[in-house]
Parts: C-alpha cells; structure tokens; sequence
C-alpha cells in the first residue's frame, strides 16, 4: 500500500532495492542500466524505477541524506512493500592510509555517531553489520569484475563539517571511509529479519585533501555499479 513517501502499489518494487542517496542518481541508473523500465515513486522527488538486469528483476530508489532520511524509506520498504533486500550505493571519503582514490569499498559493519539505535531500547551498543551471503556475493562480483574492493568497517556520521581530528580518530581505529545513512540501514534490516549492504566508491580523501574531479567521479561510480548490480542478480539466482 502506498505510505505518506512511496506511491507504489504492492508488486510494483522488486524484492531487492539499489539505493543511492540522490534520487538523480536512481534515475541514472534505471537510465544505463535497467530494461523495461517503470517508475513507481515521484512523491518529494524521491524516484523509484523498477526494471530488468540480466533479467532479473531489480529496482532502484534514492533514499535522500542522513539516517533519518534512509530511516523512512528503508523502514517502508521492507515492512510496506515486502522488499528482501536493500543495497546502499554511492561515494564515501576514504579514511584509512591502504585507502585510495576509486577504490570501491564494501562496509562488513557501520560505526556512527547517531543516536538511532535507541529507539530499539537495547541493553547495550548494537553493531550495525551487513549481510554475510550479501557481502560475499560483493566481494565475488568485484574479483571476477577486477574492481579493486576493500571490504571492512565505516562509519556512518549525522555531521558532515567535522571538527578537525574527527577523521583520524576514526581512521585510528580502523574506519576505511565515512558515509551519512548505512548504520541507519543495517540496523532497519536487523530489526525487520531483513539484509542490507554497503557498497561505495571513494571520491575523496578529506585527510589527504586527494579528491576525484566531476567526470571521473562518473567512471568509478560505473564500476562500483557494476559490483552493485552483479550482486543483486547474484542474491536472486541462488
């Protein structure tokens, strides 16, 4: 059924869901990548496409900036709409020093710095963290691809402008990047028996002051992607 963010109606969404946090970006990919394309969402701008890719069936949807924001349409999804899995997509700043420029990292857990997890009331710190078959099929699809994926912890901050050290503090405890909205994902899948994934292209470095201009950042992105849709045909197939 629809909800106050998503106009889908029930089997209008696949049962895995890329989501890049710009809905343009959703639209890039159902551009380039999908077939037989048909747009479910456009409610707050917040497009949602479902297509084909090596016919499987797939659907992509922005999720907007933040753990609040991914908070809502994650929630949706797997609870509304029956969706079984949700693959975050996009760029992230590098942290770690084995981290470079167009690397494509894939986030095992998600530190942060967000208070979401207490809504949960837990007796204790929850570790956000992917899904094992999820993240396997990942790191599987970037060998055979020969995409060059470092697969370990980030973290997943509410602040974008950081005090000066915020960055080698979480580096120095073995952060390879830093996003805004993965922990928010990982614990929504938790809670909902669900999977979820990280997979990001790192465009910046804020420690080394390296980033990518515009047109590569495109480049690395398609092949982030390309791990990104491998995976998903990939957890469909089994």
């Amino acid at each position: 059924m629809a909800t106050p963010h998503n106009a889908a109606k029930k089997g209008q969404i696949a049962k895995v869901v890329l989501m890049p946090g710009d809905p343009l970006r959703a639209k890039y990919v159902a551009d380039n990548y999908l077939e037989d394309v048909k747009q479910f969402n456009e409610v707050r701008n917040m497009f949602g496409f479902t297509g084909t890719y090596e016919g499987t069936r797939i659907s992509v949807m922005g999720s907007g900036m933040g753990i609040p924001s991914i908070g809502i349409y994650s929630w949706e999804l797997f609870h509304n709409y029956d969706v079984d899995a949700i693959i975050r997509i996009g760029t992230a700043g590098g942290l770690g020093d084995e981290v470079q420029l167009r690397d494509v990292v894939i986030a095992q857990g998600a530190s942060t710095d967000s208070n979401f997890a207490s809504q949960f009331d837990l007796p204790g710190t929850f570790a956000p963290l992917a899904d094992f078959d999820l993240l396997r099929k990942a790191v599987d699809a970037g060998e055979q691809l020969g995409v060059n994926v470092r697969v370990g912890n980030i973290v997943s901050s509410d602040v974008f402008y950081c005090p000066d050290d915020w960055h080698k503090r979480w580096a120095d405890m073995g952060c390879l990047a830093v996003e805004m909205e993965s922990a928010g994902l990982y614990m929504n899948a938790a809670a909902a028996g669900k999977r979820a994934l990280g997979i990001f292209t790192i465009s910046d470095i804020p420690m080394r002051g390296e980033s990518l201009p515009a047109e590569e950042r495109q480049t690395s992105f398609t092949q982030m992607m390309e791990v990104a849709l491998a995976t998903a045909v990939a957890s469909q197939r089994d």
